[in-house]
């Protein structure tokens, strides 16, 4: 699993090492691996299988990219270091003790006020605090791979350290069935697989003809999220017509070429670098005069975006809600 970290856009390397959440800091596959409705960053792939195969309750999991995970109970006090873990947990019916992310205080996840009942992990996302978390007395760790794993020493003996890093919505799903597996709750996870599976089928049969974008950034430096190397982008091309294809490390996009596709419709995901961000990345880009000539601006058709959930959630839930969204202002 060494080389997801290098795949990922520098911006967004960048972006992850200033937030105190878990940003993409490194996810995945370039290009199609021959998975189930994969697609790879061009098309939209085979159709999205509804069915859902039984979960079995098990000690130990070999999770998508080989980690072997055993916990000797059904783990019940789990600290999440990113929110995919946050994500599965609330798909199982099940509450982290101890957390580093916001996106629990989303309205479809814990809501504000239950979110704000569990305790933060101190040191943020890229650097959290190894006797804080142990402090919490958990059976479970869950972190991303390229940014926690360098915990896994800290953690050995004291506790189950599980480093994930999924590169798509398969990547996910296989996530969350070994943690159902792991933790007994066999039918919820079944539950939670099979309704993001079936709205994931229902979107893309009516799939939109139009030309969609997402953008991330902080300020007037924005980059675009493609399929391969960003979990939420890797759904786009089974929902609309989605031109975008990664360029590695140091590539980007230019203004110049997104007017050139003529996009019909812009996702913008807002980072921010600690606290609220004090201006829009879209109201940044709107200072360039290249912006308003794109169709997406000129027909009011830029949606600002909740970054917690299409950038950091990751999971079947964050993503259900993307398809919510995104289908909407897709018509």
């Amino acid at each position: 699993m060494t080389g997801y970290g290098r795949r990922v856009p520098v911006l967004r390397r960048l972006a992850a090492a200033a937030l105190a959440g878990a940003l993409l800091a490194g996810c995945g596959t370039t290009g199609d691996d021959g998975k189930e409705g994969d697609g790879g960053a061009g098309g939209a792939g085979g159709a999205t299988d509804v069915r859902v195969a039984p979960i079995t309750a098990a000690r130990t999991v070999t999770d998508v990219h080989g980690v072997k995970v055993t916990t000797p109970e059904p783990p019940r006090r789990v600290v999440c270091l990113v929110a995919l873990c946050d994500d599965m947990l609330t798909e199982l019916g099940m509450e982290p003790v101890a957390t580093n992310a916001s996106l629990l205080a989303h309205p479809r996840f814990l809501g504000k006020e239950r979110a704000a009942r569990i305790p933060v992990v101190p040191g943020g996302f890229i650097s959290p605090e190894t006797e804080a978390i142990l402090g919490h007395e958990p059976d479970l760790v869950i972190g991303l791979e390229d940014t926690h794993g360098k915990l896994a020493p800290a953690l050995k003996g004291a506790t189950v350290f599980w480093p994930v890093q999924p590169g798509d919505w398969q990547d996910s799903v296989r996530y969350l069935r070994d943690l159902a597996a792991l933790t007994g709750r066999t039918e919820q996870g079944e539950r939670a697989e099979r309704a993001f599976r079936q709205k994931l089928a229902a979107a893309e049969k009516n799939r939109s003809d139009l030309t969609s974008l997402i953008v991330f950034g902080s300020d007037e430096n924005f980059g675009v999220a493609t399929p391969g190397t960003d979990v939420t982008a890797g759904l786009f091309p089974k929902l609309s017509r989605y031109p975008w294809k990664s360029r590695g490390v140091e590539g980007s996009y230019s203004l110049e070429e997104i007017l050139a596709r003529e996009v019909d419709v812009l996702f913008v995901e807002t980072l921010s670098f600690g606290g609220s961000p004090k201006e829009s990345l879209s109201r940044k880009l709107a200072e360039n005069p290249l912006w308003s000539r794109i169709p997406a601006v000129r027909d009011g058709r830029v949606h600002e975006v909740d970054a917690e959930v299409w950038a950091k959630g990751r999971g079947t839930r964050s993503l259900g809600i993307v398809l919510d969204e995104a289908t909407a202002k897709l018509r």
